[in-house]
This record gives C-alpha cells, structure tokens and sequence, in this order.
C-alpha cells in the first residue's frame, strides 16, 4: 500500500501493516473521493489520509493540500508526522495556528508550501490578507471533524471551504459520530462515503480503565502520590484552568515534576512541555480539553481525570491519549461515590470501569485489607446511654422548708388579728 518513496521512512518509523483506516480509505483519497473516515484515537487517522494525498500533489505548483485541525498543538503535531514522507516527495509543509506569532508564520509562507496545516481561525485571517491563496487547493482535510464541525466552529470551517474551488475533494476524520456527520452532503454540498472501522479496528493497546476515590481535598495529594509511583507519568485533565493552577501551586511546592499546557503559552513553552513529558523528564502534564485534544505522546502511561468530563465524547478524547497504536494505558478517574456512579452512567457499557486503590506505593484493583473491614466507631456505654437522674432533695431541707411555711403562716394570722 505504502508508496516506494515512503517505504524507507515506514520502515524507521517501525510501521509493518497498515491500520485499519489506512487500508480502507487509501485508494478512494487517491481517486478524488470525499469520504468520512470513523477510528479510533490513536490508530494512525493522520498517516491514513497524508500518504495518498501526498502521491498525488506536484512540487513547485503552489498550495495544493490544507488540512485544519481545531487546537494549535495538533497542527504542529501534525505538521510534524508528516514533514519527513512530504521531504522524501519534495514537498514543503507549513503550519499556521492562533497562539503563536503571525509574523513568522508569514515569513515562512513566502517558501510557498504545497501542504499547510491550519487552525480554521487564523487560516481565514491570512486569506483575508491575501497571504495564503486558496484557488490551487485540490483537497482539504477536516480533522477532528466532531469538534470542527460543533455549532461554535461549523461556520469558519465552512467558510474556509467555501474560499477553495467548487472541485476540492473533501475528507473528513473522526474517533467519534456527532449527528451532522450524517448530513455532511446538505452542509458541504458533495457526495461523501463513509468508512467507519472504530468496531474492526484492533490497534490501540489494552487500556485499563480506574476510579481512586477521593474527596475534593485530598485529589491534590492523591496526584503527588501518583506522581512517586516507579515509571509513572501522566496527563491531568482539569475542567477549567483556574483549578490547574491552583493544583500546580501546590503540587510545585511539594516539589512534583509537572508542567502546564494551555492555550495562552508561547508556542516555544507549549513545546518545551511536551518534550518534558515525552522524554520523562516530568511526572505530570496538566492540561484543559481545549489545549489536550488530539495530543500524541508515544506510550503514555496514563491519563488522570482530576474533574469527571461532561460527556462520553470527552472521556473519549481524553482516554484515546494513552493505550495507542498498540501500547498499554491507564485512565484514572479521581471523584467521590457519587462521582463514580456518574462516570458508569456516562460510559455504560463502552469502557469497564473498576475500582482502584493507592496502595504502599502501587496502584491496584485489589481492596487493601484495611480497606476491607474497616474499623467499626465504638458505641456509647450504657452509662451513657442512661440519662442521668435528678438527686433528690435532702429529707432535712424539706423539714426545714415545712417548718419556715408553718411560721409564716401564724405571723399573717397575727398581723390579722392585731
């Protein structure tokens, strides 16, 4: 399938057979087709569409291939996995994303690339200073087409389609089905086939799948102690950055190895980040949805969720960062009771979700013995149970108080009398 002057890179990168998405959308990309093609995280979507497309472009004739991606570490990330198969074709691939700065990336586009990868956001602000020119574009990729195609960003990617010729083939890749992908034909005007390999798919490596229970004021100090674990690392998901960096605070001050990612760091941070997680040099990567989705890490131990996702879709994401393209994973849900009886009402029958627990040092399934009976509060003793009784009076005050009564008694009568 893989073309000769791809086989040597194939070959390095370790790749024997092809995924299954690689093998079935091939030949249709090669032939002009739009298609939608459904897998699962982590099963090589991004190589599944770059090879065929590559094949087919011409060095030296201007922007042929744009591919959008929804968050600016994808499109580096992706600009990255392809640059060394469009360098054995002679081609040049750029990337341009919000976040990082306009100017370099202008500077960059005078090499005039025949592949750009590109946030639909600051695509459509370069079109609109006639930097990048759309009237030679063939094919345009919408990856991660569930979140690119959400009512907040449907139209700008629309919009940048609508900029490309009436004859731009269209692919459309995905982990998970949102309704509109059923009616792509209504919204983008061409016939689309759909191959969706999510239940044949038998690349991603065994993921367990935890729940460590917790309350909100201990999930700091479970992390640190994730954190000690022999050949730990992991990425932490939070539901919004003020919690990360309340987190961060105080994780850094118990001197945990961790890093942010987010969405207002420098492109050269954002880096640094990574690299310091892909090359263990720290424990934890905290991150939000919006800067985590579609990160590729090779052999990712972990993915921690510090906050329950609001949806399936998102536990989806966030699981597909470990357990990919063969490896084995772990994703640790951190809540209370409560909380676990949601995550298996969100994930039903998807994911098998089990109980696990810190224990000296190593995570487990098994209950810990002191877990297990655990020690019952000791009952009050019946001297305490008996209220106590009201003391009687002493028989010689009652006297007393009978015999001042009778003196008061015989002084009224007397005042009366006199």
């Amino acid at each position: 399938m893989v073309s000769k002057i791809f086989e040597s890179i194939w070959q390095e990168l370790g790749f024997n057979e092809p995924t299954a998405i690689q093998a079935a959308v091939y030949q249709p990309l090669k032939t002009d087709d739009s298609v939608l093609g459904l897998a699962p995280t982590g099963s090589g979507k991004t190589l599944a569409f770059a090879l065929p497309l590559l094949e087919k472009l011409v060095p030296g004739d201007g922007l042929q291939l744009l591919i959008l991606a929804p968050a600016q570490e994808l499109a580096m990330q992706e600009r990255t996995a392809i640059q060394p198969f469009a360098k054995a074709a002679g081609l040049t691939i750029q990337a341009v994303a919000g976040g990082a700065n306009i100017r370099r990336q202008i500077e960059r586009l005078k090499q005039k690339p025949e592949v750009l990868v590109a946030t639909p956001g600051r695509l459509l602000e370069l079109i609109d200073q006639r930097k990048v020119k759309m009237h030679t574009v063939q094919t345009i990729v919408i990856d991660e087409a569930d979140k690119l195609l959400t009512d907040e960003s449907r139209e700008r990617t629309r919009d940048v389609v609508r900029r490309a010729p009436g004859e731009t083939q269209l692919a459309f890749f995905s982990a998970t089905k949102i309704p509109i992908l059923d009616e792509l034909p209504k919204w983008f005007g061409v016939p689309v086939t759909t191959f969706d390999v999510r239940a044949e798919d038998n690349s991603a490596g065994e993921v367990q799948h935890l729940f460590l229970e917790a309350p909100i004021r201990k999930r700091v100090d479970l992390l640190r102690r994730l954190s000690h674990i022999d050949d730990f690392y992991g990425l932490v998901f939070f539901a919004t950055l003020a919690e990360l960096e309340k987190v961060a605070k105080v994780l850094q001050h118990q001197h945990v190895p961790l890093a942010i990612l987010d969405s207002d760091l420098r492109q050269t941070e954002r880096e640094k980040a990574l690299t310091g997680l892909r090359k263990r040099q720290i424990k934890l990567l905290l991150t939000t949805d919006v800067s985590g989705r579609g990160l590729d890490i090779p052999a990712l131990p972990a993915v921690i969720n510090y906050d329950l996702p609001l949806d399936l879709i998102t536990y989806i994401h966030r699981a597909g960062r470990t357990g990919r393209m063969g490896q084995a994973g772990s994703v640790i849900t951190l809540g209370n009771e409560r909380q676990f009886r949601d995550l298996k009402q969100l994930v039903r029958s998807r994911y098998q979700v089990e109980r696990g627990y810190l224990h000296e040092g190593s995570l487990t399934t098994t209950q810990p013995e002191h877990d297990v009976h655990p020690r019952k509060k000791p009952t009050p003793t019946a001297a305490k149970q008996v209220a106590t009784p009201v003391k009687p009076k002493k028989k010689k005050q009652r006297q007393r108080n009978r015999l001042n009564k009778g003196k008061r008694r015989k002084t009224n009568e007397g005042d009366k009398n006199d």
